[in-house]
């Protein structure tokens, strides 16, 4: 079997089982089993795969085919440039997170920060600003065991395991109650619980319950950190939170209420409202 007829018998397979973009989804196993660029493979359609490459390749695509994320099958992924290992004990990091980064990186100047990224999962956010942010000092919290472990990792292989604290535990919790920060950063749970199990597969199945519910309207935790927050916040400090479809408005009010200023609204990369910016 070639490469080509690799790509498209699997392809086949996985449009059946309505796996998005199959195609895609089958050059990138490939090239993962493969060790090549993506692209590569277009320059090597011909090239005869091995009897173990193809069984190789076939449990790869029968795993893809049950709708086990393609992260997950592959190990990591790719955030703000950055791998990122992944596992079921944290969210796999979405591409409008990395926006949700960006706008801390951007607010930090060179001095030196402080900054706590709530509810860290993989460590995603909390290493992209240690990278960007050198003087920044970070405090990662989350309250799952397994989640901090997998984003101690990604610290240890980006090489920010210095810059960054990381506490387990129960959100501001953790916190001495003098810590004044800087930036509070976080991408909470956010989807309504009962619509967990209307998800794609690849989410419901997957990630982690909590860090999916929301609560019954989905709003749980920006209430809490609305609430909660302002303690530990310097007076020209900020906060950044995503949030989901048609969530704006309400989590507007529910900071107005806690008499924060909202500053800005922003848009992820297809026009929709995501992230709220806030300053006391």
């Amino acid at each position: 079997m070639t490469v080509l007829e690799a790509i498209q018998k699997s392809a086949d397979f996985l449009g059946k089982k309505n796996v998005e973009s199959p195609r895609l989804q089958v050059e990138l196993l490939l090239a993962h089993l493969l060790k090549l660029p993506r692209m590569k493979l277009y320059l090597n359609f011909e090239r005869v795969l091995s009897l173990t490459e193809v069984d190789s390749l076939r449990e790869l695509v029968k795993r893809r085919g049950q709708r086990e994320p393609l992260q997950h099958i592959v190990g990591s992924t790719s955030f703000c440039g950055y791998e990122i290992v992944v596992n079921r004990h944290a969210l796999v990091p979405r591409p409008e997170t990395e926006l949700l980064a960006e706008e801390g990186w951007k607010f930090l100047s060179e001095r030196t920060t402080a900054v706590l990224d709530f509810g860290t999962g993989t460590g995603c956010i909390a290493l992209a600003l240690a990278v960007k942010c050198p003087n920044a000092k970070i405090i990662a919290t989350d309250i799952s065991a397994d989640a901090l472990a997998l984003a101690k990792e990604n610290a240890a292989r980006n090489k920010v395991s210095e810059r960054i604290e990381f506490l387990q535990g129960d959100g501001f919790a953790t916190l001495k109650t003098e810590a004044k920060l800087d930036l509070i950063v976080s991408n909470p749970p956010y989807i309504p619980s009962a619509e967990i199990e209307t998800l794609q597969p690849e989410v419901k199945d997957f990630d982690p319950r909590a860090a999916l519910d929301g609560g019954a309207d989905g709003l749980d935790f920006y209430r809490r950190i609305a609430a909660e927050a302002k303690l530990f916040l310097k007076p020209e400090g900020k906060i950044m939170l995503e949030f989901g479809d048609g969530q704006a408005d309400d989590i507007k009010k529910i900071f107005e209420n806690e008499k924060w200023i909202v500053e800005a609204v922003k848009e992820d990369y297809s026009q929709r409202a995501r992230i709220l910016i806030a300053k006391k």
